[in-house]
């Protein structure tokens, strides 16, 4: 038996993938574009960057506000355009709004044998005709996609240990290299278990439940300090 309890402390449990990678086989060290330098790419590009990949920031602008917070806290923040970035990594994290994702994929270039984390939520727009960022990179690239780092604030991305303990992420999609991956950076950002959903039928339930994290540390007014954790009995 296993629930889904949330936690402003505790414990928590992890789960190891075996690897299914073929195409890209360093886990160690991996080339990672951020799209989105805002509260949760800047997050993540920080802590990747401290467990040591290689982070490059893609980016229409170089002097905005979004990308200078984030080299102010990592001053040797590698920083390029979106296509350049996109053509030094092997993994690229989008955190933009989700109806950006149209412009956004034309100027990414050839994605093909490439891994994109979707961490953005179709919560207010949608990226129409898709249901999510997800479904629209699955139809329109060749990349492996995988939707992750969309469940819970910025705040936890920064720091997702609660007492000694890292808090659990969540990722659903049907690519299981893309799963390897986001489960290792994920491992890498500081946080404990993985947890994984399903495939693309689950893509939306995920952000759903990032829903649930909104409603509860927000709109109930219990704080942003605050994390979901799975206990198995």
């Amino acid at each position: 038996m296993q629930f889904l309890s949330v936690s402003r402390f505790g414990t928590f449990c992890r789960i190891n993938f075996r690897s299914n990678i073929t195409h890209y086989q360093n886990l160690t060290h991996m080339n990672i574009a951020i799209i989105g330098a805002g509260n949760v790419g800047g997050a993540l590009a920080t802590q990747w960057h401290k467990a040591g990949h290689t982070v490059i920031i893609g980016t229409r602008d170089r002097q905005s506000t979004k990308v200078q917070k984030v080299l102010d806290a990592t001053p040797n923040m590698a920083v390029a355009s979106i296509e350049e970035a996109v053509h030094q990594s092997d993994v690229i994290l989008i955190s933009t709004p989700p109806t950006a994702i149209f412009d956004l994929i034309a100027q990414m270039g050839d994605v093909t044998g490439k891994f994109i984390i979707d961490a953005t939520n179709a919560v207010r727009q949608k990226p129409e005709p898709y249901a999510t960022v997800y479904h629209a990179l699955v139809d329109k690239t060749n990349a492996e996609a995988v939707k992750c780092f969309n469940s819970t604030g910025f705040e936890n991305m920064q720091n997702p240990v609660y007492h000694g303990e890292g808090i659990d992420m969540f990722m659903a999609g049907s690519s299981l290299k893309a799963k390897e991956i986001a489960a290792q950076l994920a491992k890498d950002a500081g946080f404990g278990a993985c947890w994984d959903f399903g495939g693309s039928d689950k893509v939306e339930l995920l952000e759903q439940f990032a829903l649930s994290w909104i409603n509860l540390a927000i709109l109930q007014g219990h704080g942003r300090n605050l994390a979901f954790k799975v206990i198995k009995r």
